[in-house]
């Protein structure tokens, strides 16, 4: 494995559901801590400082350190776990899955069940089963006392259980958490690769908290590092499988994702063109998309104190929320070249021509 790979599996591998992101943010530090000044803020995102020739701009780049999950709401008398979603599940990816219990005494495997299917009605099979009707069973028989023998407890929180791999297309990776330890892993790359590079601002590498629950973490950090521009980096949907109607350009090999659109934001117009000519001078292969249905940490970091012009850059993943999702390494290396040229250009010049401000 490269440097890359053992990043991204090192990140891909932990656990850090919303609220619980400690593990991540503890690599995140560990790798840019000997190139940059870190901080927290009081939610538990994690911020590292780099100067570069100059204090201004202040340039944001940020990913986000959780991952979808669940939360224990009731253990039964037989020790069965009831629980709710941590972010946005469809049921039908989480049945049959494994799972770790983050509980007291470490983690505890276990499995999403629920009624099997052939004890059910026929009307009733042919229904999205909901997260309320399934349990997670971790190996109990009779009456078991998990609490006092497994230390799992009501309010503990559960992750997909998946490793990362190197898939049989070598530019393929498979893994949980991609959405969005991508992110993670870019802004850790774009700073390291930065170390001992001249930029004409002071680069701000960000990984945020609670994302998945609704973006909370992304107002406080973006309150303190009080950003003149940002980039939000979070994976986009592949609609290269089968089943998706058109020719969609959101397919794994086809360059950097930037976001025209999406539920929470709507891009900083001058920034989104700096992007793309920046893309095309340097020919970097990237796609246009939005996204109707879904917001990013740009939802409040753009409307923070007076305003920050933000954009989002992501790559095309396959199967995002669900424990197991596909990347392209290829489109990987071209968002970390481009982030990196992008950096390195805005200067406060470049930086007061997207706004009057």
């Amino acid at each position: 494995m490269d440097k890359t790979e053992q990043l991204l599996e090192e990140l891909t591998n932990a656990y850090g559901p919303p609220g619980h992101e400690e593990a991540i943010t503890t690599i995140f530090a560990k790798q840019l801590g000997d190139i940059a000044e870190i901080s927290y803020d009081k939610m538990g995102s994690v911020v590292a400082a780099k100067k570069g020739a100059s204090d201004a701009p202040r340039v944001m780049v940020i990913g986000h350190c959780d991952e979808i999950g669940f939360m224990i709401t009731e253990i039964t008398s037989k020790g069965f776990l009831k629980f709710l979603p941590l972010g946005g599940w469809w049921g039908h990816v989480a049945l049959g899955q494994r799972v770790m219990v983050l509980g007291r005494k470490g983690p505890i495997a276990g499995v999403i069940g629920s009624t099997p299917p052939h004890l059910l009605e026929p009307e009733d099979r042919k229904k999205v089963l909901q997260i309320k009707d399934m349990y997670i069973d971790v190996g109990v028989k009779g009456k078991f006392d998990v609490k006092k023998r497994m230390g799992i407890s009501v309010g503990d929180v559960i992750v997909p259980d998946s490793r990362f791999t190197v898939m049989a297309n070598k530019d393929m990776y498979l893994a949980k958490a991609l959405d969005d330890r991508y992110g993670c892993a870019v802004a850790i790359q774009v700073m390291q690769k930065l170390a001992g590079k001249k930029h004409p601002n002071t680069l701000f590498s960000v990984g945020s908290v609670q994302e998945e629950v609704g973006c909370r973490g992304a107002a406080p950090a973006g309150w303190l590092v009080d950003p003149d521009v940002c980039i939000v980096l979070d994976v986009g949907i592949a609609r290269d499988t089968p089943g998706i109607k058109g020719e969609p350009v959101e397919r794994c090999g086809n360059g950097p994702s930037i976001l025209i659109y999406d539920a929470g934001m709507i891009p900083n117009v001058k920034l989104r063109q700096f992007v793309t000519d920046t893309a095309d001078k340097l020919k970097i292969k990237y796609h246009l998309t939005s996204m109707a249905g879904g917001i990013t940490d740009g939802y409040w970091i753009h409307v923070s104190r007076i305003g920050v012009p933000t954009i989002v850059i992501g790559i095309p993943t396959r199967y995002i929320h669900s424990h197991n999702s596909i990347m392209s390494r290829s489109d990987y290396n071209a968002s970390v070249r481009l982030v990196i040229e992008l950096v390195k250009k805005l200067d406060k010049k470049q930086v007061k021509s997207f706004t009057q401000a």
